[in-house]
């Protein structure tokens, strides 16, 4: 195999990676309601209550996260479609990714898009947490979604670099006539 199809191979293995992740943790926030009272539930008494143990204030925080959802579904339902959204959000961005994969280094802004809204989580999540009164350790784990989806982002950019270094027409450019 050449190096530009290595290359390419590499950039489509971390592409789908990332793309896959971004569907699940959209398709995860469909069924918010029904996740936290199974998760509740694990951690009164089931297979997760070692980690209500270890962390004494999850068990506190997600009783309060299941009662507001459960408000929310029974009175207001209609607050559970801005999850509806973000949760379309994150299908129609991994949707997005299909232009790098086709042709990376055309299409590299879209890596580089993403790399930018992965360092936007930080600030989001320290200023909507602290207004939304979320706990700290929970918006430090908001947090290590962009630290986590940033890094195969990385990786990709770096493998795109090379791609389009090896890929360039040899000889001086020439610009298009004005």
């Amino acid at each position: 195999m050449s190096e530009t199809g290595a290359l390419l191979r590499r950039i489509r293995v971390w592409l789908v990676f990332f793309i896959v992740c971004l569907v699940l943790s959209g398709l995860t926030a469909f069924p918010l309601v029904t996740e936290v009272r199974v998760a509740n539930d694990a951690l009164n008494g089931g297979w997760a209550s070692f980690l209500a143990d270890a962390f004494p204030g999850l068990r506190e925080w997600m009783l309060r996260v299941g009662e507001g959802l459960d408000a929310a579904d029974g009175r207001h339902p209609f607050l559970l479609y801005g999850n509806d959204w973000l949760a379309f959000a994150h299908l129609v961005i991994a949707v997005a990714f299909y232009g790098p994969y086709r042709d990376p280094v055309r299409n590299i802004w879209v890596v580089e898009f993403g790399m930018i809204a992965c360092a936007g989580i930080i600030p989001l999540a320290l200023i909507c947490g602290r207004i939304r009164d979320i706990p700290f350790g929970w918006t430090l784990i908001d947090m290590s979604f962009g630290v986590f989806g940033v890094v195969p982002l990385l990786i990709v950019h770096r493998l795109v670099k090379r791609l389009a270094a090896l890929t360039a027409p040899i000889g001086p450019r020439m610009l298009p006539a004005a």
